[in-house]
């Protein structure tokens, strides 16, 4: 069922509310001289409730052992990360996102539950830029059920929300002060699901997930922002819209989706830095697709399709993120039960060649994502309740572990935050 807006990609990455998501810091973060050098700072979502309290039908699904927003210093030359306290919160804050200027992070609360319709939440918090402490500013409905993912139009006056369990998307305002309004559009998605059989499954594949109703996964804007897409699990389509960044209205494009082959389960998706190439991962098949993307008109159109495994793979795989590099020069991609990070080169043409793969050290790797530098790169091995950390080839794109592991329960993702250049 994450992208750093401190990154390159600032447009992807970048009451009745549970008494547990008040901010309370379980230990200090270590003082800063106001004339010193301010340290990078990474924040990892958790699942800090059990799913199963959602979907008590479900089985085998993360049993809440987060705290909710874990706090980290990283080290600039190892990449190591120090305890700096946590946020507590007992809503399984999964997704997390940072503005541009580094001075607002706002948290997706899959596990929440408010009103009639059982909502989930969106709460906001304020950064402090001396050492990264975080301090809660609103919490307000995300516009469905299960918000499994956040990110910040490149306006920055807009968060947007994918509801996972909900099967909608929404837009909420971002005021002055940087607390959320009230959505000012949601939008439901209705269709055909797909068979429970993903058409380029792996042999020998049992991998079904979400096949059983919609299922929003991910939305974000494209680089000018006058485009927003979104992936729809359950009905196999990505869906294009022209975004109003005056009433924050998403409308239909023309043509309003774009189809995968059935049962394949589109989950996440990512720019390349020319904005013309579109990677998508799709969660039960096991493969990327490349489109062409015309920016103009909003339009993908397939045109490489490579599984995410090794050859010759065989046995069931899911997919989780991707991410491509800052300098466009390779594309990394998850998979959960084979538990590594499938390594990809781009050609000229932007079409993928496999360079190889990387165990993540640990169990089900949720996501990934590199520390603002692009030397480390971060793994949230979900049922290992444990980060790895990887040393980045930057010539041939390849992995070294680095010996460093953190101690997380249920990691779901990480974002970083490098203090020296936020609060502009």
């Amino acid at each position: 069922m994450s992208i750093d807006p401190t990154s390159r990609r600032s447009f992807l990455r970048h009451s009745a509310v549970l008494a547990s998501s008040t901010a309370l810091l379980s230990s200090p973060l270590r003082a800063q001289s106001p004339a010193g050098p301010r340290p990078m700072m990474a924040y990892v979502g958790t699942f800090s409730s059990p799913l199963r309290d959602v979907l008590p039908t479900q089985v085998d699904l993360p049993p809440g052992n987060g705290r909710g927003i874990h706090i980290f210093e990283v080290d600039r030359d190892s990449g190591a990360l120090t305890d700096a306290g946590n946020v507590r919160m007992g809503n399984s804050p999964s997704c997390l996102t940072i503005n541009a200027a580094g001075t607002r992070l706002y948290s997706a609360n899959e596990t929440d539950r408010v009103g009639d319709d059982n909502h989930g939440t969106v709460t906001s918090f304020a950064i402090d830029p001396a050492n990264g402490q975080l301090r809660k500013l609103n919490t307000v409905a995300s516009g469905g059920a299960g918000p499994t993912y956040v990110s910040i139009h490149p306006s920055g006056r807009y968060l947007l929300v994918a509801n996972y369990f909900g099967g909608s998307v929404a837009v909420l305002p971002i005021g002055e002060d940087g607390e959320l309004g009230p959505a000012t559009d949601v939008k439901v998605d209705q269709g055909t699901i797909g068979p429970t059989t993903a058409t380029n499954a792996p042999p020998g594949s049992f991998a079904i997930s979400g096949h059983d109703r919609t299922h929003a996964h991910m939305i974000a804007a494209d680089p000018s922002g006058r485009f927003v897409l979104h992936v729809d699990l359950g009905l196999d389509k990505i869906y294009i819209w022209r975004f109003d960044a005056q009433s924050g209205k998403l409308v239909a494009n023309d043509p309003a989706d774009v189809s995968l082959p059935p049962g394949d389960g589109p989950r996440h998706f990512d720019f390349h830095p020319n904005g013309n190439w579109f990677y998508s991962i799709q969660e039960e098949g096991s493969t990327v697709v490349l489109f062409d993307y015309n920016a103009t008109a909003g339009r993908l159109t397939p045109r490489q399709t490579v599984s995410t495994l090794p050859p010759g793979y065989a046995g069931s795989n899911f997919c989780s993120a991707i991410v491509v590099s800052g300098d466009g020069r390779f594309v990394y991609v998850g998979n959960r039960l084979h538990d590594s990070i499938g390594i990809f080169a781009v050609g000229p043409t932007g079409e993928l060649t496999y360079v190889g793969e990387e165990w993540t050290r640990g169990d089900y790797p949720r996501s990934f994502n590199f520390d603002p530098t692009g030397q480390f790169l971060y793994s949230c091995n979900q049922r290992a309740d444990n980060l790895a950390v990887f040393k980045v080839d930057r010539k041939t794109g390849r992995l070294s572990f680095t010996g460093h592991y953190t101690p997380v329960g249920n990691p779901s993702m990480i974002t970083f935050l490098d203090l020296n250049r936020a609060g502009g």
